[in-house]
Parts: C-alpha cells; sequence; structure tokens
C-alpha cells in the first residue's frame, strides 16, 4: 500500500495552465474522491498521478518515492477508466489476466489472482462469457476486476459510473465501497457527482478552475463549507445562497432581504460581521422546513410564503418558495400534501446559518 503526495502541482498545455500548483496528501489505505464541474483539472491530476500526463512543475510521491520519470507501468498503479476499454474477442478471465500474462507471471499464481478477484467482485460464474454478453455494470466489474489482480499500491478511477443508468450506478457506488473494504489500499476517485464523493469518500477534495477550493470529510465539507462554490456543489439540492445585507435590529444583527423582509442573526463567540455589509445568506433545505407550531423555534424565525412549484421525491418534497420575490427551496414530508399558490408558513433553523461576504465569497460566519 502507499501515501501519495502531491507537491506544488503544475500541469500547462502550451501556453495555458490548467492546473495551479496544488498541493495534497493523501494517506495511505485512504479514498479519496477529487470532485468539481466539467474543466475543473481533476482527471488530469488523476492521469498525472498515473504517469499517463506529463508534469509540467512540482514533484508527485507514490510510498517512498518520486515518480516524476517513472513508467506508468512501474508506478504501482492500476486505473479503472469511465469506458470499460475491455478486449471485445476476450472473455471475462481472458480480460482479466491479460496484462498479467504480458508481464510473464507464472500460469499458477494468474489463475489464483484471476479466482481471488472475481470473487470479490462476484464474476465466478461469468469468466467464460464475453464483453457483449454482460451487462453494464458486470463490464466495470470486469475492468475492476483487471485492477485488482496487479495488486496495485494505489488504484485510480476516473469517472467510472458515468456511463451507467442511476439503478446501476447506486449498486456500483457500493460495490466500489465494498472493494475498498475488502481489497485496503488507497483509492483516488474522480467525479463530477457530488452524490457519489459524498456517499464513497473518506476524504473529499473539491476543485475549481485548477485549484483546490477545500479538503476534508464528507460532512465537514456538508456542513462547513469555506466559501459560495463548495456550499454550492456539495448537497443535494445544493444550499439556499440569497444575497442580503447585514442591518441593527431590535434584537441585535439581522439580515435584510431588499428591505421587504428581515431575519435575525444569532449571536456566536467572536462573531465579526459589520453592519451594512453586503453578504450572502447560505441556509440548506433540510433547515427550512414546514412550521408546526410546536414552540420549539421563535416567530421571528419564521416566514410566510408562496409555493411556486412541487417536487414529490417520494420520502420528502422539495418546495420551491416565494417570500415576496426572494427565492428558497424548503424540504417536507414526503406524506404531505402541497399545492402550487398554497400560503405557507415555513421555520428556519437559524441556528445552522451560513454567512458569506459577497465580495469574497468567503464564509464568515
Amino acid at each position: 500500500m502507499a501515501k501519495v503526495i502531491l507537491e506544488n502541482i503544475v500541469k500547462r498545455f502550451g501556453k495555458t495552465e490548467v492546473v495551479h500548483g496544488i498541493n495534497l496528501d493523501i494517506e495511505d489505505l485512504e479514498f479519496v474522491v477529487l470532485v468539481g464541474p466539467s474543466g475543473c483539472g481533476k482527471s488530469t491530476v488523476l492521469r498525472m498521478i498515473a504517469g499517463l500526463e506529463k508534469i509540467t512543475k512540482g514533484k508527485i510521491h507514490i510510498g517512498d518515492q518520486v515518480v516524476n520519470d517513472i513508467a506508468p507501468k512501474d508506478r504501482g498503479c492500476a486505473m479503472v477508466f469511465q469506458n470499460y476499454a475491455l478486449y471485445p474477442h476476450m472473455n471475462v478471465y481472458k480480460n482479466m489476466s491479460f496484462g498479467l500474462k504480458l508481464s510473464k507471471m507464472p500460469r499458477a499464481e494468474i489463475e489464483k489472482r484471476v479466482q481471488e478477484a472475481a470473487l470479490i467482485l462476484g464474476l465466478e460464474d461469468l469468466l467464460k462469457r464475453k464483453p457483449f454478453e454482460l451487462s453494464g455494470g458486470q463490464r466495470q466489474r470486469v475492468a475492476m476486476g483487471r485492477a485488482i489482480v496487479r495488486n496495485p499500491s494505489v488504484f485510480l478511477f476516473d469517472e467510472p459510473l458515468s456511463n451507467l443508468d442511476a439503478k446501476l450506478r447506486t449498486q456500483m457506488r457500493t460495490e466500489i465501497k465494498r472493494l475498498h473494504q475488502k481489497v485496503q489500499t488507497t483509492i483516488v476517485y474522480v467525479t463530477h457527482d457530488q452524490v457519489e464523493a459524498m456517499t464513497l469518500a473518506n476524504r473529499i477534495v473539491v476543485m475549481r478552475d485548477g485549484y483546490i477550493e477545500q479538503v476534508g470529510r464528507p460532512l465537514e465539507l456538508f456542513e462547513h463549507p469555506v466559501n459560495t462554490f463548495v456550499a454550492g456543489f456539495i448537497g443535494s439540492p445544493p444550499m439556499n445562497l440569497v444575497p442580503a445585507k447585514t442591518m441593527t435590529g431590535p434584537s441585535g444583527l439581522a439580515l435584510d432581504f431588499d428591505q421587504k423582509f428581515s431575519i435575525p442573526v444569532p449571536p456566536r463567540p467572536e462573531m465579526k460581521i459589520t453592519n451594512a455589509t453586503d453578504v450572502i445568506m447560505g441556509l440548506r433545505t433540510e433547515d427550512l422546513t414546514l412550521d408546526n407550531d410546536d414552540g420549539r423555534l421563535p416567530d421571528e424565525w419564521k416566514l410566510k410564503g408562496i409555493v411556486e412549484v412541487v417536487e414529490p421525491l417520494g420520502g420528502e418534497t422539495l418546495l420551491h418558495m416565494d417570500f415576496q420575490s426572494i427565492k428558497f427551496i424548503a424540504k417536507c414530508e414526503g406524506g404531505k400534501t402541497v399545492q402550487p399558490g398554497e400560503k405557507l408558513k415555513l421555520a428556519m433553523n437559524l441556528d445552522r446559518l451560513h454567512i458569506f461576504d459577497a465580495k469574497t465569497s468567503q464564509s464568515i460566519y
């Protein structure tokens, strides 16, 4: 197994710099997910670790070795791609064993490794089938098996579930997490899907425009985003982000929304927000819910609005709300019947309020 260290990594294509001096330590046996929108540089970083892209500047360490000038086949990495890249004329067994045969490994060892990988991935009964006889999920498991048999120090996954339908993606997420628990190796995984990132990762690396925005455990990023980009990217649906201005209200600091209504800002230790500052209020949909009049929250933490759109999701329902032309998304129980145009009172859990500076987009509360 191996630790992976990225040290001031820069990548340029011609004169265009696409990765800007990033630093990242990935611990041995850790499952780290690089996530971000298309073009953020996450796949480029993965390909530089694998050796498929040359580093413009910086160092990559795998284990105790700097691997900048080491060939991909000698880095101890195994990569699983978005397209399965299986040999169509070979059956599952031959696809999984082909790389080992090229390395002139003894036949008995090849047999042992393929059978062990097939057992881990539930492919024992499929070894004689060819790729056209397999489902998309089975083909992806074969691609994973081809990586497992190499006994790599590091697994690299480049958006491996993008070609699968929603049900298969959910199933394969479980398979990959189970694989990590069984094989016990370091995994670096790239995706643009924040749900995959949240469910799979020990730590998430959020990237944008070739920079790392934030690194942390899934719940840490969900509950304490450092800026509006992370706040809006992590979580489904994304956090409500609404422009506001700070003001001094009867009970202290408050947020004013275009002089239409205001909400109080619960005091926190070392709070350094000044009056008349342009900010962006952040509130998760699960912290904006139907008021049940249980007296748990004060009246100033409640708003009346009009339902514009209802999105029933089964176990929960999303409500697109209009509060005097200020838009929010709220959440209620799936069994609750709500109609567009209905007027509702919603309760805000302001203990989980976020405030970001409008100019810098950085969290200030």
